[in-house]
């Protein structure tokens, strides 16, 4: 039997308090370096405006809820709906790419009509997959509910806070880190849509001006609420990050959730969580109702677009090879030889280019970025950070996902993490 949503009075009165908090939260964790705000002079006008966002994608999540029309649909019809929206979405990248590709290939001889043609129906195709976008979006938020509530997260057989996502085009995410040490000082919201060069002259500008190490890097979802979710063909994919960007909401109502902009050490123990749980999560929703997709498909990771797709040649250890760059790096770091670290690593970013990862630039702030995402055996950019093995072993002496999230929730710092482990 379905879950039935909440109504929607009840529904709204708890956004508007989950929003609320979580607007709170935010604002005390903005880091007030004024060395730090003059920053805001290079990003001001590129900045990404989250509250148009918010305003315009709320209006949207609760039209779909006064309507509900999932609630009317048999599980095997909500998964066909679903699937046709990938499907679409697969339609609509393929067109997408046919533009481009006769549109800016040399050799391409298309005419101008031609091309006027194909972006007439990529306009018609790309409105009909939002048409069918904002279905899927409904059901598989409540798929991932009813996951929930199986998995003991239901109380009173609701969700707190309610699942609620949004596949978006995502801001990018600037990171700061300093030069001599690998840690996040500050991250900054920018429009979507910077190629290469203009995010490349934004870093180098941070770097000459404020001697710190940036980078701009795209982001697969983001824990606003709704949470934003990056458009993507993968099923798979979408209910991981869908769980683990509720995750993050959900946290946002408890100590370590609070805590995440306090220190490298906590906004790490968040990310790891979020992306061992993510994983759990979004397995079981797939099983209960893609169970014909669960052995198609596998979760590859936020660092999978860097691979070549064409790519052949020995066999190349990612995770091996990243984590030995991370720790040459915190070594160098460590005895002050900051120049030759980072000169070292641009050495290792064509090494990695050479062997099928087109690693845009590796720096401090890009550890700092990928390091926090320590779920993963081997340690990759969190090199021989103990958070990672910390939380795993955690979780692998855990009875269930939901006692693992309850004994993580209430940490503070990751001393609290290893005194709960002895």
């Amino acid at each position: 039997m379905k879950q039935k949503s909440p109504s929607f009075l009840r529904w709204f009165g708890i956004t508007v308090v989950f929003l609320g908090f979580a607007l709170m939260i935010s604002a005390a964790n903005i880091p007030g370096e004024r060395s730090l705000e003059s920053i805001g002079t290079l990003t001001r006008w590129n900045e990404f405006d989250f509250v148009t966002w918010e305003v315009k994608s709320l209006f949207e999540r609760f039209s779909a809820a006064t309507i509900s029309i999932e609630r009317y649909l048999s599980d095997e019809q909500q998964a066909e709906a679903v699937l046709r929206y990938l499907d679409q979405v697969g339609y609509v990248e393929q067109l997408e790419a046919e533009l481009e590709s006769t549109s800016f290939d040399p050799n391409a001889r298309s005419s101008m009509e031609e091309r006027q043609r194909t972006q007439e129906v990529l306009n018609d195709e790309t409105e009909r997959m939002h048409r069918y976008g904002q279905l899927a979006e409904s059901i598989i938020q409540n798929q991932t509910e009813r996951s929930l509530i199986e998995l003991g997260f239901g109380v009173g057989g609701q969700i707190f806070p309610p699942v609620l996502f949004k596949v978006s085009d995502l801001p990018l995410n600037l990171i700061i880190s300093p030069r001599d040490e690998i840690t996040t000082i500050k991250t900054i919201s920018l429009n979507p849509g910077m190629d290469a060069v203009e995010k490349d002259t934004l870093e180098n500008k941070i770097y000459h001006q404020f001697d710190l190490s940036a980078l701009v890097e795209p982001v697969g979802g983001l824990g606003a609420y709704p949470a934003m979710i990056m458009r993507s063909r993968s099923l798979t994919w979408l209910t991981e990050v869908v769980a683990h960007e509720w995750l993050h909401n959900y946290l946002t109502f408890h100590p370590l959730g609070i805590r995440y902009f306090q220190s490298s050490d906590l906004r790490s123990m968040n990310e790891t969580l979020a992306n061992l749980a993510g994983k759990e999560i979004g397995r079981w929703t797939m099983i209960n109702y893609y169970p014909e997709l669960v052995s198609m498909v596998q979760f590859t990771g936020r660092e999978a677009s860097t691979v070549l797709a064409d790519f052949s040649g020995p066999p190349f250890d990612y995770q091996l090879e990243m984590r030995e760059t991370r720790y040459v790096v915190d070594f160098l770091l460590a005895e002050g030889q900051v120049d030759r670290a980072e000169a070292y690593m641009e050495s290792r970013r064509q090494y990695f280019w050479e062997n099928g990862y087109r690693l845009r630039k590796i720096n401090q702030a890009y550890f700092a970025f990928h390091g926090a995402y320590n779920d993963t055996p081997g340690g990759g950019a969190a090199g021989t950070d103990p958070i990672g093995p910390a939380v795993q072993t955690l979780r692998a002496n855990s009875s269930d996902l939901k006692q693992f999230i309850d004994r993580m929730k209430s940490l503070t710092s990751f001393e609290d993490l290893l005194a709960v482990l002895e």
